[in-house]
């Protein structure tokens, strides 16, 4: 989507070499021309036994520079895996029901949203009256099926340590 200021914020999913130096050398052509980078999800797997890994990025960019960040990312061996597409590929909704805003709701939100790799994206809350237990339904998406499962368990940690009920699905979608 194109904003009134020229910009287009982008996600891509790029394939680098697993080697010092490679993850700075596939940023600095964002910003050499003219982007900004929002958001960098950068998970160094010690087990992989690919000489790749994947880096999800998320920039601002003039639309008129998106093309020419294409040809330099392939110039420089960077393989673009997914352009464009949205980044969270995993979705699914719990219940929570509890004291939710006297024990800070926003808390029990950024636990979720400040991992950087998932995010409440929806929240639908009911609260019959200022002392009894109120409910909410979130939806949380992730990046991967393994983001999903952390997810999940900073939400139950905050379930037990708040004393809220939570109602989770049968399967990740």
């Amino acid at each position: 989507m194109i904003r009134g200021d020229g910009l287009v914020q982008v996600s891509m999913k790029l394939e680098i070499r697993d080697s010092p130096g490679h993850l700075v050398a596939a940023l600095l052509p964002i910003s050499d021309i003219g982007g900004n980078i929002k958001t960098v999800i950068h998970e160094h797997n010690q087990e992989n036994t690919n000489d790749f890994l994947s880096v999800e990025v998320v920039i601002e960019i003039p639309q008129e520079r998106l093309e020419s960040l294409i040809n330099l990312f392939k110039e420089k061996g960077i393989r673009i895996q997914k352009i464009g597409q949205d980044r969270f590929s995993y979705q699914l909704s719990v219940i929570i029901i509890g004291h939710l805003v006297h024990t800070n709701l926003g808390d029990t939100v950024d636990q979720i949203d400040r991992t950087g790799y998932a995010e409440i994206t929806h929240m639908n809350m009911a609260m019959p009256a200022i002392n009894e237990r109120s409910s909410a339904q979130f939806v949380i998406r992730s990046v991967t099926r393994e983001d999903m499962d952390h997810a999940l368990q900073i939400l139950r940690t905050v379930a037990q340590e708040k004393g809220f009920l939570l109602i989770e699905p049968l399967e990740v979608m």
